[in-house]
């Protein structure tokens, strides 16, 4: 009796541990909540292309959202991913932080309408912005140049006359190393090498890390910010477009642009966990003329490069995983 009942009890346990171990395999795995989100609110050129708006990024944590560059378009661009990707965040109202890589037009286009929708809009805060030399009196002139609206708007009896704050503005001069800090981000300025004083920016979050260059030549620094990083964000131009350039084009491009080639090269020395190719020559290119006494017309003639030819280039180069991104993608 006492061995059947030893038996018995074994055979108990064992059926117990069996249960026990498959039960966690039976239930479903919770989901991994992703905090931190990429946005492209706007990956063209400064020809214009209505499917690709001019540069801008959003980097949301949570709720927050912070922006990089503002190019044409930003505040719709905006709005479009609230109605489209459902990312409330980036409410014009919710837009109170920016960066800018460097004060080009093409990526500063978009800064009168950042400050002055956002307000309308909602937003009652100013307005912080971080870029180089030159963003305060950017600042200065675009808030003088719309005295008289934000004059008339905040009198007594304007549509603004209760919000008094938004439509200001804290702008701040930066050098590299940290320049912002908050609970949900550390952001880090480096210089980059482009035809102005240029910056790039390293977001680092609770759950990811990521790297947008800006306009640039390769660099080391852009190398070193990213380093394994989650995310890198990097322009880049076609060699089927770059070559058939006219000599002063490609020796302007030289110094301060990246090729598909060159950008292969250094997403492998910086081995992010992903490669977004943005502000990439994928729209129509102005043709020059030779010389000044004509216009400059858009074509799709010999300077178009189709994002197929971009993927090809970088993929017979590159082995890391990569996308050519598109206006309202999400990462």
């Amino acid at each position: 009796m006492k061995i059947t009942r030893v038996m018995s009890y074994s055979a108990l346990l064992l059926l117990a541990l069996t249960a026990s171990a498959q039960r966690p395999e039976s239930q479903p795995l919770k989901e991994h909540k992703i905090r931190t989100r990429v946005v492209l609110l706007g990956t063209g050129r400064p020809v214009p292309d209505p499917d690709r708006s001019g540069p801008a990024t959003a980097i949301v944590v949570d709720d927050s959202a912070y922006l990089v560059d503002f190019g044409p378009n930003v505040v719709r661009r905006a709005k479009a991913a609230v109605l489209d990707r459902h990312i409330t965040s980036l409410e014009p109202a919710n837009l109170k932080l920016a960066f800018v890589t460097h004060l080009h037009s093409d990526h500063t286009a978009g800064y009168s309408d950042l400050i002055l929708t956002g307000w309308t809009a909602g937003r009652r805060t100013p307005l912080a912005v971080y870029g180089p030399a030159g963003l305060l009196s950017m600042t200065e002139h675009i808030l003088q140049a719309y005295r008289i609206d934000i004059e008339t708007r905040t009198t007594p009896g304007g549509d603004q006359s209760a919000n008094a704050e938004g439509w200001k503005v804290n702008a701040h001069e930066i050098k590299a190393g940290v320049i912002y800090r908050d609970e949900k981000v550390t952001v880090t300025a480096f210089p980059t090498q482009h035809a102005i004083e240029s910056y790039g920016y390293r977001f680092d979050t609770p759950d990811r890390s990521i790297v947008i260059s800006g306009d640039t030549s390769p660099t080391e620094e852009t190398i070193k910010a990213c380093s394994g990083c989650d995310v890198l964000i990097h322009e880049a131009r076609a060699l089927d477009m770059f070559t058939k350039l006219p000599e002063d084009r490609r020796s302007f491009g030289a110094k301060n642009h990246t090729t598909t080639e060159q950008l292969a090269a250094l997403a492998a020395k910086a081995r992010p966990r992903l490669l977004i190719v943005y502000h990439a020559w994928i729209s129509s290119w102005p043709s020059v003329a030779p010389s000044g006494s004509q216009p400059v017309v858009l074509t799709t003639g010999e300077f178009h490069s189709s994002a197929d030819v971009l993927q090809k280039e970088i993929s017979s180069r590159y082995s890391g995983h990569f996308v050519i991104g598109r206006d309202l993608d999400v990462y």
